[in-house]
C-alpha cells in the first residue's frame, strides 16, 4: 500500500487536476477585491492589500475569524460571493482528487500501472490456486514485497485483499510489460509459465532485463533444464508439481541443487540401515560423529516408533533403530557397530 500512494501523490503533482479550482478561485479573489473596495468605505482595514488576501483566504476556507469583516450590505454580498466561490473551489478540488483517485484504483486493480518497487519478488505468471498458494507460502515464511506479472488473459488483480502485491497484466516475454513489474530491479524472480516453452522465452526476456536477479523456473519435464542453462547458468530450474521447493530455492538459493543431487544416481546418495541388536544403547551424538568420521556420511534422520528428523545430540537411540544418512555407499549394521563401538 505505500507504494501506490507514493505513486498516487506523484501522479497527483503532475495531473491537471489543480487547473480548474486554481482558475475558480483566482477569478474570485480578481473580481471580489475591486468589488470589496468599492463598497466598503476607505476607513475599513479590509479593502488594502496586506489584510484583504487574509480575509479572502479565511472567508473562502469558511473558517471565518472574524478579524476582518465588512460593514455594508454590498460588503456583505461580496463576502457572500467569496464564500460560495471558495465552496464551489473545495468541491471541484476535492472531486477531482477523489476521481483521481479511483481512476489509480482502477489502474493497479487492472495491472496498467508502473510498480514502484526494489529489492522485490516478482512471481511471472499465474495458475488459478497455484500461484495463491505459493504467495502464502512465501509471505508466511517472511516478510517479502511480492509483484505478481499475469498474461492479458487476466483482467484485474486476482488477489485484491493481499496486501502490498503489486499486480501487472500483459505480454510476459516483452520488455516494458516486466519493467512496470520492476523485475530490473527485483532481487528474486519466479517464472512459473504455462508449460515448459512458454517458460524458455518468459526467461530470455527476464535475464535481459535483470541478469542480476536470482531466478528459478518450475518445468514439466526436468530433461529440459539444460536449455535453461544456455541463458545462463545461475538459473534453477525445480519440478513445477513441487511448489514447496520453487519457494525454499527462493528464499535459500542452492537449495534445489542439493535436492537434485540426492535424488540423482552416482555420486553420494540416502541410504537406511537399522541398527544392530547386538549393539549397546548409544546417544545419537555418538553415532552422527562416528559415521562421519569412518565413513564421511551425514545421518538425517532416524525411525524407531515414527520417524525423527534431525533428533538432539543427547537422544538415546535403541538397538532396533533405523538411520537414514547420506554417503558414497550403503553401510551394513556390522560397519557401524564396529564405528560406533568403543
Amino acid at each position: 500500500m505505500p507504494f501506490v500512494l507514493i505513486r498516487l501523490i506523484r501522479g497527483l503533482g503532475r495531473s491537471r487536476i489543480w487547473v480548474m479550482p486554481a482558475v475558480i478561485i483566482v477569478a474570485v479573489f480578481l473580481t471580489s477585491w475591486p468589488l470589496m473596495v468599492w463598497a466598503e468605505p476607505s476607513s475599513n482595514t479590509i479593502t488594502s492589500a496586506a489584510n484583504y488576501w487574509w480575509w479572502f483566504l479565511v472567508t473562502a476556507a469558511t473558517v471565518g475569524y472574524g478579524d476582518f469583516f465588512p460593514t455594508t450590505v454590498g460588503g456583505r454580498v461580496v463576502g457572500v460571493y467569496v464564500i460560495v466561490g471558495g465552496i464551489v473551489t473545495l468541491t471541484t478540488l476535492f472531486t477531482r482528487i477523489a476521481a483521481a483517485i479511483e481512476n489509480a484504483k482502477g489502474q493497479r486493480m487492472k495491472g496498467t500501472m508502473d510498480l514502484d518497487m526494489a529489492n522485490h519478488l516478482v512471481i511471472v505468471g499465474y495458475t488459478p490456486g497455484r500461484t495463491e498458494r505459493l504467495i502464502h507460502e512465501i509471505v508466511s515464511d517472511e516478510a517479502h514485497a511480492l509483484a505478481l506479472c499475469a498474461w492479458d488473459d487476466i483482467q484485474e488483480n486476482p488477489m485484491p485483499a493481499q496486501p502490498d502485491l503489486g499486480f501487472v497484466r500483459g505480454d510476459l516475454a516483452e520488455e516494458g510489460v516486466l519493467r512496470r513489474a520492476g523485475v530490473h530491479r527485483a532481487a528474486r524472480v519466479l517464472i512459473d509459465a504455462r508449460d515448459d516453452n512458454e517458460a524458455l522465452a518468459v526467461t530470455v526476456a527476464v535475464k535481459h532485463v535483470n541478469p542480476e536477479a536470482h531466478t528459478v523456473v518450475t518445468l514439466r519435464d526436468m530433461s529440459r533444464a539444460v536449455n535453461f542453462s544456455y541463458i545462463a547458468a545461475d538459473v534453477r530450474c525445480v519440478q513445477w508439481h513441487s511448489p514447496r521447493l520453487a519457494t525454499e530455492e527462493l528464499q535459500d538459493p542452492g537449495i534445489a541443487v542439493v535436492y537434485a543431487d540426492l535424488m540423482s544416481h552416482g555420486g553420494r546418495n540416502t541410504y537406511s540401515t537399522r541398527l544392530p541388536r547386538t549393539l549397546p544403547q548409544v546417544r545419537f551424538g555418538q553415532v552422527q560423529e562416528a559415521m562421519g568420521r569412518s565413513f564421511t556420511t551425514t545421518v538425517l534422520a532416524v525411525q524407531h516408533e515414527g520417524a525423527v528428523i534431525n533428533p538432539g545430540w543427547d537422544t538415546e537411540l535403541p538397538d532396533s533403530a533405523v538411520l537414514y544418512y547420506v554417503g558414497e555407499r550403503r553401510l551394513s549394521a556390522e560397519e557401524i557397530a564396529r564405528a560406533v563401538a568403543p
